[in-house]
């Protein structure tokens, strides 16, 4: 019998990182404390970003923006895990599943794009430092990040309204914690040839197209650095790239474990669990990673911390 047409599916259920009923007071403790600090963490990077005019700089305004997709990245998975938990219900509308996809797609592409503008920022700071203020003006800085957001939402849509064109069963169980774009084409029920072939096709412009950037950036980079006779030089540069260059690893390295266990281990629980890295663990490592040794980032937020301690008491 052919399944009805996806349009007419009310619900899917998501079946979670795992189904042990023991377990599940565990995973909601833990992904709690992990979403809060998640939240925490990039939205003081956030505040002390915008209330301090000495981080008024492109480097620390892209940071900022980086931050906040991060939250939004994380905030469009986790609570409806945790509400599913707390609930003992398994049950996401197939408008919201729909929904939830899209801005998945979203956030992960706006966090791929907004990196890569980090790497070109850092290039043109080390390799053209004299004319660094020129090159990165205020306009120019709002135009990267506006044509990330643009190019994120219109891959974002083109996904979703392929999705929608899908068929699936009633009731479909999904082996993960969210309604992520592979996971739905792998079940649905009706042709997805044409739903892989963008798909793939979509990872390598808005996947490989950034991170070819960000490895030319670098390149470059390396190169302008050991050309500095300096020692002392050499140094600065560096550590001025590192923060950013252990996000760039961490991100797309849990990005590239969540590709290798599903295609590996074909097992659907392994590549949710995975994905929990990239997701999860590294939106909530970042605000420390950019804030470890990172004087500015640690006096702003000092700052911002002990104006709104005084706020509160007076």
């Amino acid at each position: 019998m052919e399944p009805d047409n996806g349009t007419r599916i009310s619900e899917f259920l998501l079946l979670g990182l795992s189904e042990e009923p023991d377990l599940q007071p565990l995973l909601f403790g833990l992904f709690l404390s992990m979403y809060l600090i998640t939240v925490l963490g990039n939205l003081l990077i956030v505040l002390a970003v915008s209330s301090d005019s000495h981080l008024h700089t492109p480097m620390y305004f892209f940071l900022s923006n980086l931050s906040f997709a991060d939250i939004c990245f994380t905030s469009t998975t986790i609570p409806k895990m945790l509400v599913n938990i707390q609930t003992q219900s398994k049950v996401i509308t197939y408008g919201g599943c729909i929904t939830q996809m899209y801005f998945f797609t979203l956030f992960a592409g706006l966090d791929n794009f907004l990196l890569t503008v980090m790497a070109y920022d850092r290039f043109v700071a080390i390799c053209h430092p004299l004319h660094y203020t020129v090159i990165m003006h205020p306009r120019l800085c709002g135009q990267l990040v506006l044509l990330s957001w643009i190019m994120s939402a219109l891959h974002s849509l083109l996904q979703s309204l392929m999705t929608l064109q899908l068929s699936f069963l009633p009731l479909l169980p999904i082996p993960h914690f969210s309604c992520e774009l592979n996971q739905m084409i792998q079940l649905a029920c009706s042709d997805t040839f044409l739903n892989n072939l963008v798909m793939y096709f979509a990872a390598v412009l808005v996947g490989g197209g950034p991170l070819a950037g960000i490895l030319y950036s670098y390149y470059k980079i390396v190169s302008s650095i050991r050309g500095m006779s300096s020692a002392q030089g050499k140094y600065k540069a560096f550590s001025t790239c590192a923060s950013h260059l252990s996000v760039v690893s961490l991100f797309y390295l849990t990005s590239l474990g969540v590709y290798l266990s599903s295609a590996v281990t074909h097992s659907s629980h392994s590549s949710a669990t995975a994905s929990v890295m990239y997701t999860v663990v590294t939106p909530m490592l970042n605000p420390f990673i950019y804030s470890l040794r990172n004087k500015d980032i640690n006096g702003a937020l000092k700052r911002f911390l002990g104006m709104t301690g005084r706020k509160i008491t007076e």
